[in-house]
Formats: C-alpha cells, sequence, structure tokens
C-alpha cells in the first residue's frame, strides 16, 4: 500500500497537539515538580522522567500508527518504530532496552555503564524498564557509539553526580553539523522516516544537542578502565555511520557493543554515503576498522538496533564478508576510474560476486560507486563544461518541451515504458513537466514510470531508503493527479 504525503501530514501533524496535551496533563497529574523551584532534585528528576515517558507513549503510538509495508523486523531503519520497548537479558550483567534504537546496560558491584540512550521519545520508558528490571545503581559512564538522534536522545536523562560522558574526539563537531543544519535535514530525513512528525518539536526537555564528552577517544586510541572488576575498552571505529563511531569491547566476555558500526542488520553491506545526506564517509578507514575489530573475535556482538548475534565463527565470516566486499567495491571503482569509466557506467557494472554477497536493505553497490567516486574526484565528472556553472539542465527543460511538444514527449516517454527503461522515461516527464505542470498525461507516465521502480526495487534490493522516496514520489504525483480539472 503507497502511503500518501496527504495522510502522513494529517497523522504527524498532530504530533505537536499530542505533545502540548501530554504536558498539560503532566503539569496538572504532578508533573508540576519539574516547574517548581523549591521542589527537590530528586522528585524534580521523576517527574520530568515521567512526564517524558507519558509524552513518548502517546507520540510513539500515534506515530507507529502510520501505515506502511514493513513490521520493523528485518532491519528497516524505517520501520522500527513499530518495536516495542522491552529489557532483553544478554548476559547475567549485559542487558539491553530495545526501541527505534538499542539502549545497553552493564551491571557492576560499583555501578553501571550505559552504551547510547536511545530515541528522545523512548529513552525514559527504556530507563525506567532497565531500572526496574535490571538494576537503579549509580551510572558511571555513559558511551555514545555516535551522534545521531536515535543514539544520544537520552543522554541526560541517564546522568549522576559524577557520571561520564565517553564519545569520539569528533563526536562534537559532528553533532554541531547536524544541530546546524537541522532545519534542512528534518525534511529530507522525514521524506524516509515517514514517522517523524512534520515538523520538529520545540520543547526544551525534549532537546539534546548540547552534549558535552568527558572523555573522548580518536581513531586509534582506546580508551580503558575498570569497574567492579570488569574491563571496559572503548575503542575510535570510524567508517560506517561517520567519523565519531565509537564501539565499546568487553574482552573479559568477548562481547562487542557494535552501535551502529555494521548499520541496522548485521551482515548487510553497508551506506559508505547516505542517501539522506551527511559529511563524507571514508570507505578505506571503515575496512581498516573491520580489521581492528575481526581481531578481537568476538563471540557475542551486540548491535544499537535489533538484536544480538552469537557465536565466533558465524561473527568472524560475516565481518569478513563485509570488509572483502567494501574493499572489492573500492577497489574495482578505483581500477575503473584509472581505466577511463565514467561513473555511471561503473554503478551498472559493478556487483558483488556470489561470496561476498550481503543485503542492501541499507546501503547499496551502486551508491557505493557513486560514493567512492566522488569521495576521491569531488563534484566535477570532467563530463560537461556545463558541470562549472551554476545552471543545470533543468533550467532549459521548459524551453526543450516547448519546442519538442507534448505529444512528442509523451510518445518518447512511453516507448522507453515498453523498453522496460522507466529511468530514461523519468527524464522525458521531467523535461514535459516543466513545460507543462498541468499535463494529466505526463503526470501519469511519471507515476507508471516510478511504479515500475518500485517493483523492481521490492523484487530487488528491497532498499528501505529508495523505497520510501519511491513511496514519496508516488504520493506527491497522486496528489497532482488529483489537483489537474
Amino acid at each position: 500500500m503507497i502511503t500518501t504525503r496527504k495522510h502522513l501530514g494529517r497523522e504527524s501533524g498532530a504530533i505537536a497537539r499530542i505533545l502540548l496535551i501530554a504536558l498539560a496533563i503532566a503539569v496538572i497529574g504532578g508533573g508540576w515538580f519539574y516547574f517548581d523551584e523549591d521542589a527537590g532534585a530528586g522528585l524534580k528528576k521523576d517527574a520530568k522522567l515521567k512526564t517524558m515517558e507519558m509524552i513518548g507513549e502517546m507520540a510513539v503510538s500515534k506515530l507507529s500508527g502510520i501505515p506502511d509495508d514493513g513490521d520493523g523486523t528485518h532491519g528497516s531503519a524505517v520501520d522500527m518504530i513499530k518495536l516495542p520497548i522491552e529489557v532483553r537479558k544478554v548476559t547475567d550483567n549485559v542487558h539491553y532496552a530495545t526501541g527505534v534504537a538499542n539502549t545497553v546496560m552493564v551491571t557492576t558491584s560499583e555501578g553501571n555503564v550505559i552504551f547510547d540512550t536511545g530515541l528522545i521519545i523512548q529513552a525514559a520508558k527504556q530507563l525506567r524498564l532497565l531500572k526496574e528490571q535490571v538494576s537503579d545503581g549509580p551510572v558511571s559512564d555513559v558511551i555514545l557509539s555516535h551522534s545521531h538522534a536515535d543514539h544520544v536522545g537520552g543522554t541526560a536523562l541517564w546522568l549522576d553526580e559524577g557520571t561520564k560522558i565517553v564519545a569520539h574526539q569528533q563526536f562534537e563537531e559532528e553533532l554541531r553539523y547536524l544541530e546546524e543544519l537541522k532545519p534542512y535535514l528534518y525534511g529530507r530525513n522525514r521524506t524516509l522516516f515517514p514517522w517523524m512528525p512534520e515538523e520538529p518539536a520545540n520543547i526544551g526537555m525534549l532537546e539534546y544537542g548540547s552534549i558535552k564528552p568527558d572523555i573522548t577517544v580518536d581513531d586509534d586510541d582506546i580508551y580503558s578502565f575498570t569497574l567492579g572488576g570488569i574491563e571496559f575498552q572503548v575503542i575510535g571505529a570510524p567508517g560506517a555511520e561517520g567519523a565519531d563511531n565509537i564501539v565499546l569491547w568487553l574482552p573479559q566476555q568477548k562481547i562487542l557493543v557494535s552501535g551502529d558500526f555494521f548499520g541496522p542488520q548485521f551482515p548487510q553491506f553497508p551506506n559508505i554515503f547516505t542517501m539522506r545526506g551527511e559529511k563524507v564517509r571514508k570507505p578505506m578507514e571503515y575496512v581498516a576498522s573491520l580489521d581492528k575489530l575481526i581481531a578481537l573475535e568476538p563471540e557475542i556482538v551486540i548491535p544499537s538496533h535489533l538484536g544480538p548475534t552469537v557465536g565466533a565463527a558465524e561473527i568472524h565470516a560475516n565481518m569478513v564478508r563485509i570488509r572483502d566486499a567494501v574493499k572489492y567495491v573500492h577497489d574495482e571503482t578505483v581500477a575503473g576510474m584509472n581505466s577511463g569509466k565514467d561513473v555511471y557506467q561503473l554503478m551498472r557494472e559493478i556487483k558483488l560476486p556470489a561470496n561476498l554477497d550481503l543485503v542492501q536493505n541499507h546501503g547499496r553497490v551502486d551508491w557505493a560507486v557513486k560514493s567512492i567516486w566522488e569521495y576521491y574526484t569531488t563534484w566535477f565528472h570532467y563530463d560537461s563544461t556545463t558541470e562549472l556553472y551554476p545552471v543545470p539542465a533543468k533550467d532549459v527543460y521548459a524551453d526543450l518541451a516547448a519546442a519538442a511538444g507534448p505529444e512528442a514527449l509523451h510518445s518518447l516517454a512511453q516507448n522507453y515504458l515498453h523498453k522496460d527503461e522507466p529511468v530514461k522515461a523519468l527524464h522525458i516527464v521531467e523535461v514535459a513537466l516543466k513545460g507543462y505542470p498541468q499535463d494529466r498525461k505526463a503526470l501519469t507516465l511519471r507515476q507508471q514510470a516510478l511504479q515500475r521502480l518500485m517493483e523492481k526495487a521490492e523484487a530487488g534490493t528491497r532498499n528501505d531508503y529508495e523505497i520510501y522516496w519511491l513511496k514519496s514520489r508516488l504520493a506527491d504525483t497522486q496528489k497532482r493527479l488529483e489537483g489537474v480539472p
């Protein structure tokens, strides 16, 4: 089923109202402690947590009701809002609370260590359940795998007096640019994560962007400490989710708490860059990070999305396969560049060999080829002089449409569809719609081309981001068709 943007706007537009109603209920029902200057710090904190949990429960209930085709269990980052929040045991001293992103608790006789703090609208419930069902002991350290919102949202809630925040040396810079670009990135993210509210919630207690690490770990560093007889090693491991990745290694138990180092599913082909738009990710740094973690020989991997993987042999084989797949795509791209092939030719040609095959519902091989190409040579492909100037091809589309006429463009686009070349059909449709925005036939052809691409995506890589992008374009096309007389 295709979810229309009209429906999404109606559903997510209600989230702001839900937040305000929840705040009002919390204030009337006892949340006033949070705002009362004379109330004790403990009471205020308890009231804040109860208020935030109420807000989160209402928001998640509403957001997870937005229809889509996933069930939140196969690694789809866009569908994880559907996962229930509950505590699960890994070992006697290691537990995690599920959600869009996991929060991991490692307990010791001298206090607890928290790894990642979840999405802000789920963090209060994750915290309560972990403290009720596992341990309400003091928190010595909060370790943040990287700066993404679903991993750092609840950080402030976990801080006790003396709690240290541990993050990568690049954490503050990564958080800075994500916060600075928030208005720009929010709309892009919402297209790919349609459960997000239509507008960001500007409520103080839901803000999380001012996190200041007490201890930072660089790429070549290991920050080690012992608590209650348990040894902890925090390792800089940049690559898959940005420049500020760290992981936690528990050497005595051979447990790797991996954050998003492998992405939301293990194993899978990683996002070398991300479609939603972020800074450059460095492919060979990721390969080096993988080499470092493979050498640890972990027996359990606990990610920050979905459940753990257990078994040294399986983990080793999958880590090696990920490393070799990234290296293969990198090397084939570089070889193709050196042989004079253009980026689009390489995107079409480079495929993973059977022994390195990985699911591509998060990262895609052809997108990685383009990412690696532009990582090394940036935006100028030496294809056309026009690349040098702020005059994109679409600036002449209307004139091309007028010169060709709508009937000729319709015929050409239809011919491409008959030959099962929907992307070429879309190119022609874009020209036609620049000249004739209300052209029903062109809009219908656009709809058919997008639907053909959707069928290919669902039968092929099942890449979540491609599918949700196509859903948004189909919904936009349907809306435009409904507005044409």
